[in-house]
């Protein structure tokens, strides 16, 4: 990637903030451009916390930040005619399952018409290659676990992951009409510093160091394959690196340079565990004091509608292929946000 253009939607967000910092260290000569609209779906702060590092880690890179929205076409289309990316990386989403609830606008909006300007703008400024964000969603209630991208899903049980899904099989249409090469990635359960907020573990540690109490879904019976972000960068620019081939099928015609990977830790963990190691991280990492009474603070609680009870990802492909597995412990993972968390907001 040497020297190229690489176009970073979501460039504020938590996956793309780390994507980014990972290509300043890695590419040499490179112009890297960012999108983000900066939306308020969480804490606005955090998102600009992350600009920051990025202005002050960028280097001799030529890194340029543009707030704006994918869903803007004539934006999107006016930016791939003044920077020609070669490669791109969609991550700009609207995330959340249960959010997709209550506020379906905003997926239609980010997820299918924002996704449809990149691909049409992939399509008029022709790309190396387009690697976008799937989801593990995507997976609904499948029964068989681990989860393979062979197995059949066509069974979202929520908006969000409907338009995950929509986002490959439009990826794949554009990949068989316009030879473009395109690579879907199902993240799993991503965590870390300087993370979503919405996620459980960000909302746990905020909820305990006020002293309220925190809900465990499904009884505690949730099995998550929670994946350290850096694990998910390190797969990403691996498969930044390896567009799908562009090959002729037996009539003549192109085949889809289509492709779609897991990434996931393929070690799901308890939620109950999750959740205990998580406090004795917080207590060493000094943002909860010793003697905290955890068990007065836990309620367990039925399953919330859209979510799932296991994800578990079936990560056969990506060695294969790219040779990489992700292998972060959740204790390291879990010490790496609390020490973040205790510096971010003061023990």
């Amino acid at each position: 990637m040497n020297g190229k253009t690489i176009f970073v939607t979501g460039a504020a967000g938590f996956i793309g903030s780390n994507l980014v910092k990972r290509l300043f260290l890695d590419v040499k000569d490179a112009t890297i451009v960012g999108i983000d609209n900066m939306n308020d779906y969480y804490d606005v702060s955090l998102k600009e916390y992350r600009l920051k590092q990025l202005e002050q880690q960028a280097g001799e890179t030529a890194w340029h930040f543009v707030k704006g929205d994918i869903a803007d076409k004539s934006l999107i289309d006016s930016l791939f005619e003044q920077y020609r990316p070669q490669v791109v990386v969609n991550l700009a989403a609207q995330a959340g399952v249960r959010y997709s609830i209550t506020n379906p606008d905003a997926y239609i909006q980010s997820n299918l018409i924002g996704f449809y300007n990149i691909l049409e703008a992939c399509r008029h400024w022709p790309v190396e290659h387009l690697v976008y964000a799937s989801s593990s969603s995507v997976y609904g209630t499948n029964k068989k676990v681990p989860y393979s991208t062979d197995d059949k899903v066509d069974n979202p049980v929520s908006l969000y992951a409907a338009t995950k899904k929509s986002n490959e099989l439009m990826a794949h249409a554009y990949s068989k009409l316009y030879n473009i090469p395109t690579t879907g990635l199902r993240f799993f359960t991503v965590y870390g510093p300087a993370g979503r907020p919405d996620m459980a573990y960000f909302g746990f540690t905020n909820k305990l160091r006020r002293g309220e109490t925190i809900q465990i879904f499904n009884y505690g019976n949730c099995m998550r394959d929670f994946t350290y972000v850096d694990d998910i960068v390190e797969g990403v620019v691996r498969i930044m690196q390896g567009a799908p081939e562009k090959r002729q099928g037996d009539d003549g015609l192109p085949l889809p340079p289509y492709a779609v990977y897991n990434i996931g830790n393929n070690q799901p963990e308890n939620l109950l565990t999750f959740v205990d190691i998580l406090q004795q991280e917080l207590v060493s990492a000094g943002v909860l004091p010793p003697d905290y009474d955890f068990e007065a603070h836990k309620e367990l609680v039925p399953m919330q509608p859209g979510d799932v009870p296991t994800t578990y990802a079936d990560t056969a492909a990506l060695e294969r292929d790219y040779g990489f597995k992700p292998s972060t412990s959740l204790r390291d993972g879990l010490r790496a946000f609390a020490q973040w968390y205790a510096k971010f907001y003061g023990k």
